[in-house]
């Protein structure tokens, strides 16, 4: 568990080379995981009946933090239930009507980036994607409570591996060396109570188009609202799910830019020229070479044929995200970073899956993929960057994702002319 939880990413690729495309990890606090990373086999998990596959189960180390109803560590009908009440604020018509505040928060942050000296990235792109998710999903417009909520949501989200127990088994929370955790949770959780009443209270709701404004006036088939720890539990599922994961993925894409110089150029004209699809694709290249997520699992609620063997209940199965991303049979020279690769290319769900896949493919895929490019454009067309020769930055575990090791260190050479502002395609 010790080489586990510190290698991660090396551990499993050593063992995948060792063993092939189907192995098993047996470590201490875990069900037994069988690792997949042959796409066929995946496809069967993907596709698999959801009350056999338990993606909520293999995820309930993160219900100390997101709560019992959160759409991430619930299974079945409950789960069904829910995904749905949730999807509206996450369709693309919707996601659209968001692009020129991403637009708005990505230009002002940039402008206050330094010049001439080397910084790591990381914290500047979360602090977008946090500023992102509270003012478009929560909505939260009183300035006092989004500066507490500013304060508090990256320490709480910023955990160690030792804080990490005290999420897998709440009740540590109680003790001494984790009590810290359980004030910042508190502190959370009074600032997403507040804006749940405040959006209640709401004379305009109707009117407003925040994900949380969406989900208070979401009714079930039978007229059923959420109550408000179930949009306590979404929203904090929203915060942790969809603001550290996309910062990440930004810091790994300026990261390989920034080591690759005719890409970089080319980014740029693209984010001058309005090119979406090779920044897409620029995007898209950076979670194939540098997942945030490296594996989704789900808990075998009875026995299933996968791979040639009968796996017996009780075991985690894994589709392995990372192993499959860097798979020379599926991506030609898989280690070289070639967003060429993904311009135009239809990509199959079990190649290139990212946000996971099947029924428990992430809810804000599309939203984090419009944020990817609108911020991506925004840095290219306001700043110079710096090339470097420097090796490139390992992978580092941080809690469940895969983060620079170093932050992504960047250097802005110039600030650039002021671009024409026109309004953003979504």
């Amino acid at each position: 568990m010790i080489v586990f939880l510190r290698y991660w990413p090396r551990f499993v690729a050593a063992c995948r080379r060792r063993y092939g495309k189907v192995f098993t990890i047996r470590a201490a606090m875990t069900p037994t995981m069988v690792y997949l990373a042959d796409p066929a086999e995946i496809k069967k998990v993907f596709a698999g009946d959801p009350s056999v596959f338990h993606a909520g189960e293999a995820n309930a180390i993160l219900g100390g933090l997101l709560g019992d109803s959160s759409v991430l560590v619930i299974d079945d009908d409950m789960h069904r239930d829910f995904r749905r009440l949730m999807l509206p604020p996450f369709h693309r018509d919707a996601v659209a009507q968001q692009v020129a505040q991403m637009t708005e928060i990505a230009a002002a942050n940039i402008d206050g980036w330094p010049v001439g000296q080397p910084f790591a990235v990381g914290p500047k792109a979360s602090e977008i994607t946090l500023e992102v998710i509270l003012r478009t999903v929560i909505g939260a417009s009183d300035p006092a409570r989004l500066a507490a909520l500013r304060a508090v949501m990256p320490k709480l989200l910023n955990v160690n591996q030792w804080a990490s127990f005290a999420i897998a088994w709440p009740q540590l929370q109680q003790r001494r060396p984790w009590r810290t955790l359980l004030k910042r949770i508190q502190e959370a959780d009074r600032l997403l109570y507040a804006e749940i009443a405040e959006r209640r209270a709401d004379p305009h709701l109707d009117e407003r188009t925040d994900a949380l404004a969406m989900l208070v006036r979401s009714t079930d088939e039978d007229g059923r609202t959420l109550s408000d720890r179930e949009l306590r539990d979404q929203l904090m599922t929203l915060l942790v799910a969809g603001h550290d994961t996309t910062a990440t993925a930004l810091s790994w894409a300026l990261e390989r830019l920034t080591r690759h110089p005719a890409i970089l150029e080319r980014a740029v004209k693209a984010a001058d020229d309005g090119d979406d699809e090779y920044l897409d694709a620029v995007a898209k290249e950076t979670l194939r070479i540098r997942p945030v997520v490296p594996d989704v699992g789900r808990v075998l609620k009875a026995p299933v044929e996968l791979a040639g063997y009968q796996l017996p209940a009780g075991v985690m199965v894994v589709p392995a995200i990372g192993l499959v991303h860097s798979d020379s049979e599926l991506y030609p020279d898989a280690e070289r970073f070639d967003p060429d690769r993904m311009v135009g290319a239809t990509l199959s769900p079990t190649t290139w899956f990212p946000f996971g896949g099947g029924n428990r493919r992430c809810l804000g895929a599309t939203f984090a993929m419009v944020e990817m490019r609108i911020v991506l454009r925004e840095i290219l067309r306001r700043v110079e960057l710096s090339t470097t020769t420097a090796p490139g930055e390992t992978q580092r575990v941080k809690h469940v994702i895969f983060v620079p090791r170093n932050g992504g260190r960047i250097s802005v050479r110039a600030r650039r002319p002021a671009p024409v502002v026109t309004q953003p395609a979504g």
